[in-house]
């Protein structure tokens, strides 16, 4: 027999096969409807998804640790580190905080392509040993953490792609002109605690920051009022700087402000309306020479005045109308470390009728001996629970030494 009869026999044998296996099969049964066994599907929030693996082992260096549940990132911190390893391309979460690095060459960052995080802080990286362009070239960087090491200028150039700079506890003196013109995606630029002044601010340097919400200058040799900031700003914190005037108007600009920390500078007298601003929330203004109270916008909830030398709370200039359609959020003022003789008026809680807790603590009446008001916590509105807690609080604050404020205050915490 040919071989072409064979094939054709074979071929008739599995042409049959094929016929008896869908005899009696009923594709109604797959799409005439629902069967009766099948379940409805609901949709489980709790449910976990389960990270994809990579088929072999992910690349890592030798001196770190790259966890299998988390494959795209790469843990170096803490390890005695003086050079930055190389770093494999599929890297997007890269922690090199708390090692002896100084340097950040070009070489390890080679092959990097998706990197979106980098983490070296608490590290001794000079400015003039980063390589120029280093970070430039990573166009899908969004975060770079550089704080608590020993720059001296701003790491420029920088992606246009990065959201959060945080520069803190650096020596950081000068800012190029064009050093932020390149970063309008940056939403957090953290400068606390270095070495700039006014002279850095003479050029427009936000101006290009169109969706900077959060700047932090604490802790630096600023006199005056930065100018120029973006009406995007929610978050600015100036405490621990030199500053003795705010210029009238000057929050007109940055109507989304929500929180504003000026403890520990110079200021003296604030015109009436400085912080009549919509979402204005906490206010923090303590270990100032202030005088005078000023009006309180509808929206402030926390107020801090402590350690100033005022000598009355003026309810009227703090609340000159009452409008019960729209009543005020105040809810905390601490107001210890004063010259205040006698508690704030009655009338306050009429103006402020969600108040809650006024904390008077001790007044520097003399200079020789400091005198506690009667009502050191306001308690009217407070359950006997509340009450309780706010006395304890008391008692824990008598305890604290000025040190124990100090340390407090003088550190703003990067991430709101």
């Amino acid at each position: 027999m040919g071989i072409l009869s064979r094939l054709s026999i074979l071929h008739l044998l599995w042409v049959a096969l094929v016929f008896c296996q869908y005899e009696d099969y009923d594709f109604e049964d797959e799409y005439g409807g629902e069967p009766d066994h099948q379940l409805p599907y609901y949709f489980n929030p709790n449910a976990q998804v389960e990270l994809p693996h990579f088929p072999f082992p992910a690349e890592c260096a030798k001196e770190c640790f790259c966890p299998p549940a988390f494959p795209l990132s790469m843990y170096c911190d803490h390890r005695k580190l003086q050079t930055i390893p190389n770093i494999p391309s599929h890297v997007q979460q890269l922690y090199l905080q708390n090692n002896n690095i100084e340097a950040v060459p070009a070489g390890p960052f080679t092959n990097v392509t998706f990197i979106r995080e980098i983490n070296l802080s608490y590290n001794n990286i000079k400015f003039h040993m980063i390589d120029h362009g280093v970070f430039a070239k990573l166009s899908h960087l969004v975060q770079l953490h550089l704080q608590h090491n020993e720059l001296e200028e701003f790491p420029f150039p920088l992606p246009s792609s990065l959201e959060r700079l945080l520069l803190g506890f650096n020596k950081i003196s000068q800012l190029p002109a064009n050093a932020l013109e390149g970063l309008p995606n940056v939403t957090t630029l953290d400068l606390c605690n270095n070495l700039l002044d006014d002279s850095v601010f003479k050029e427009k340097l936000f101006s290009n920051m169109k969706n900077l919400m959060q700047l932090n200058l604490c802790n630096n040799k600023l006199q005056t009022m930065p100018p120029d900031l973006p009406p995007s700003l929610r978050h600015l914190s100036l405490e621990n700087n030199s500053i003795s005037h705010i210029p009238e108007n000057y929050f007109h600009r940055l109507p989304q402000i929500i929180a504003l920390r000026m403890s520990h500078n110079n200021l003296q007298d604030i015109p009436h309306n400085t912080f009549n601003l919509p979402s204005l929330l906490e206010l923090n203004l303590g270990h100032n020479k202030l005088k005078q109270v000023f009006y309180i916008p509808r929206s402030l909830q926390h107020l801090y005045i402590e350690d100033n030398e005022i000598e009355n709370l003026n309810v009227t200039v703090m609340c000159p109308t009452l409008d019960p359609l729209n009543i005020k959020q105040l809810t905390y003022i601490r107001v210890d470390q004063n010259k205040l003789t006698s508690p704030i008026s009655t009338y306050a809680f009429f103006c402020f009728p969600l108040i809650r807790t006024i904390y008077y603590g001790e007044q520097n009446v003399t200079v020789s001996r400091p005198s506690q008001l009667r009502t050191p916590v306001f308690r009217r509105f407070l359950t006997p629970q509340e009450f309780q807690e706010a006395e304890d609080n008391h008692e824990m604050l008598n305890q604290e030494t000025e040190e124990d404020h100090e340390a407090e205050d003088s550190f703003f915490h990067p991430y709101y």
